[in-house]
């Protein structure tokens, strides 16, 4: 589509709103910049600068009269489709694109776009980690770091991007292709935004909708997926058939030994399957096992992913902010040897902590449950392991520390948001750290 000369309606300031819109001044676009907040949320020096480049941000959108003639209309991806401010604009019937999608039409640079419940950062990563290891010229963004729309601004020479992309980035594309397609797995999540599981289901899958019989899509073999037109690669680390599957601890594709887990950071059978979704990109873009290895073996995980915090007394203090979801909490449980002191709980998202109820009394010897969601997991895991809700995470770390014994892991791993409580999970695994590090040995 050509943008000069056309007025659109970016929906959302948020960082991909805000590269969004930049894109679109770039193409020869009239932008506003349409968000619910209101006026004094956002920092002025922001507002100044995009003002600088043309971009009109209009606050507490939802409640203007009337909308100007927009052509088109962008959505960040984290706006709710259901929200007035996006309802309006379809019943005026003003065409609406995803960020990415945005991006994807204006840029001839190959995708390698990543999907997922769990795992999807970690998996991008080391993607571009083992890329750039190899040779090849890559930028990681979308659902983390810089938007795909950002990227897309600064028109780096590279051979390929890597995407992190979101069920949200997918709700709205239309030519969206990745040359390569990841499905990592799919559990329970975002049923705030989503009326049902099938919904949400739908909403990833659409990274396989334009793919072609040239593309790939690196996909786990435990999950039912659709007629796919790309050339699939397979793996599991649970199940036999795949195409890249263990044997005596070492990932195989096709009888041929790729890699020992044991020799990289990563710990827990699920980082074993983000090691294996990587080399299959690895495989798709031809490169050899030598050209994939020294990079996954070096590469160091992010703050709040099963991240170890100290040892004190004898037990382990693990940092697991990250896990948002039921999927994650169940993994890290899984990862872990010791008996467990599990600190979990936070925002109500809808989720059904009686599924965990099993491996919970399997893998814990004590739960310490916070924020709202505390009362109603205590309900359904009373009855297979002690349950103690608290007020804050405070008091959550100081009676693991007084329960704990040696031998043990305190985990905090929440298996839902933090927003009820925190700023976001990195905010939560922050504190986590900080009132761990501030413990003292027992006298």
């Amino acid at each position: 589509m050509n943008y000069h000369g056309k007025t659109v309606a970016v929906l959302g300031m948020g960082r991909s709103g805000e590269a969004a819109a930049i894109l679109l001044i770039g193409l020869g676009a009239r932008v506003d910049v349409l968000d619910d907040a209101p006026a004094e949320s956002f920092q002025q020096p922001r507002l100044e600068m995009l003002a600088g480049m043309g971009i009109h941000v209009v606050a507490n959108a939802s409640v203007a009269e009337t909308l100007a003639s927009y052509d088109l209309a962008v959505l960040s991806p984290g706006i709710d489709p259901k929200v007035s401010l996006v309802q309006r604009f379809l019943a005026a019937g003003i065409p609406i694109i995803a960020e990415i999608e945005l991006a994807y039409q204006n840029s001839s640079t190959p995708v390698i776009g990543i999907t997922g419940t769990n795992g999807k950062t970690t998996t991008t990563e080391l993607v571009a980690a083992m890329l750039t290891g190899a040779g090849v010229r890559t930028v990681a963004g979308g659902n983390i770091g810089k938007p795909y729309s950002e990227i897309v601004s600064e028109r780096q020479e590279v051979d390929v991007i890597t995407l992190e992309v979101s069920s949200f980035q997918l709700e709205r594309i239309q030519k969206f292709r990745p040359q390569v397609s990841v499905w990592l797995n799919l559990s329970s999540d975002h049923l705030d935004r989503y009326d049902n599981m099938e919904d949400y289901r739908q909403a990833k899958l659409r990274i396989f909708e334009n793919q072609t019989p040239q593309d790939w899509a690196v996909v786990n073999f435990r999950d039912s997926l659709p007629g796919i037109a790309a050339q699939r690669i397979t793996f599991s680390a649970y199940e036999a058939g795949a195409d890249l599957y263990l044997r005596d601890d070492i990932i195989h594709y096709k009888d041929q030994p790729l890699l020992d887990p044991r020799e990289t950071s990563l710990r827990g059978q699920h980082n074993t399957e983000n090691l294996m979704a990587a080399l299959g990109i690895g495989l798709a873009r031809g490169l050899s096992a030598d050209q994939m290895r020294p990079a996954l073996r070096s590469y160091r995980p992010q703050p709040h992913r099963c991240e170890i915090v100290r040892e004190l007394d004898g037990v382990l203090y693990v940092n697991d902010s990250k896990a948002t979801n039921l999927d994650a909490l169940e993994k890290a449980l899984r990862s872990e040897e010791r008996p467990v002191i599990l600190i979990a709980g936070g925002k109500d998202k809808g989720f059904e902590f009686d599924t965990l109820a099993e491996v919970v009394g399997q893998r814990v010897r004590w739960a310490v449950l916070i924020g709202e969601m505390a009362p109603r997991i205590v309900g359904v895991w009373s009855e297979h392991v002690p349950c103690e809700p608290v007020g804050n995470l405070g008091e959550a770390v100081n009676i693991a520390w007084s329960i704990a014994r040696p031998g043990e892991v305190v985990l905090f791993s929440p298996g839902t948001s933090s927003f009820d409580m925190f700023k976001n999970y990195a905010d939560r695994g922050n504190q986590f750290r900080a009132l761990v590090q501030h413990l003292r040995p027992a006298s």
